[in-house]
């Protein structure tokens, strides 16, 4: 349950914290009040927060071949392409859910800046994308792409699924009453201690929402576990 707050002056600026939990025990309420003796008002903020997990995950997986031969190269390429339709295919993907990217070719010999190396010509680099709503045959995918290596398939700039919670706005309305419900009873209990009653809203500003790693990593794009957040800040008159 929150803290009572310490009682406050109304004739001193000051400011009240109110924390607790609302429905869930994932979901914190809390208030933020500053008092303004001179027109009689308390500015208060109410914040509301929600575990959620991604709903959509994007897979891109990157391959290279290389070689002297363009047409050996592209042969490879084709073959390894094949390697990886079959491979997301026994991990349980439909058809639909994989999509082709683009072919990437380079020749380093048309390049008027590539040292001579002696380095194969050509160089080639496939994309295959992934994009599905499940979440954890995805991360199950991710700890299995070493079967792809051991096929010889060569794997290049891995830079992981990426995971993203659709569902805002079908949340929205009730984090907003819940921010709303927290700044109001930290407004209540400010004008309780300070001897006055709480009159009607004078001025109210929604926040933006904010979407973030749930654990605190710092890229949220990266985890499928995240948090949402959002800070309702309303002022209220004193009688």
């Amino acid at each position: 349950m929150p803290e009572r707050p310490h009682l406050i002056p109304a004739a001193v600026f000051g400011g009240l914290i109110g924390l607790g939990l609302i429905g869930g025990g994932a979901l914190v309420g809390q208030g933020v009040v500053n008092a303004r003796v001179g027109d009689r008002s308390v500015t208060v903020r109410g914040l509301s927060e929600r575990d959620v997990r991604a709903d959509l995950a994007v897979l891109p997986i990157r391959f290279t071949a290389s070689g002297d031969v363009l047409s050996e190269v592209q042969a490879k390429i084709d073959a390894d392409l094949a390697t990886v339709r079959q491979f997301l295919t026994a991990q349980g993907y439909p058809e639909e859910a994989i999509s082709l990217g683009r072919l990437e070719v380079a020749d380093t010999q048309a390049r008027e800046y590539a040292s001579q190396t002696g380095g194969p010509r050509f160089i080639l680099a496939q994309n295959v994308i992934v994009r599905t709503n499940d979440v954890d045959r995805v991360q199950a995918t991710t700890r299995a792409l070493n079967e792809l290596v051991r096929q010889g398939v060569v794997l290049q700039d891995y830079v992981g699924p990426t995971y993203v919670f659709t569902g805002l706005n079908d949340v929205r309305p009730e984090m907003i009453a819940e921010a709303t419900a927290a700044a109001r009873t930290g407004a209540e209990q400010f004008a309780e201690d300070s001897g006055t009653a709480l009159g009607p809203i004078r001025q109210a500003t929604q926040g933006s929402f904010e979407i973030l790693s749930r654990d605190g990593v710092e890229n949220e794009s990266g985890t499928p576990d995240k948090r949402i957040r959002v800070v309702a800040t309303i002022s209220y008159r004193l009688r």
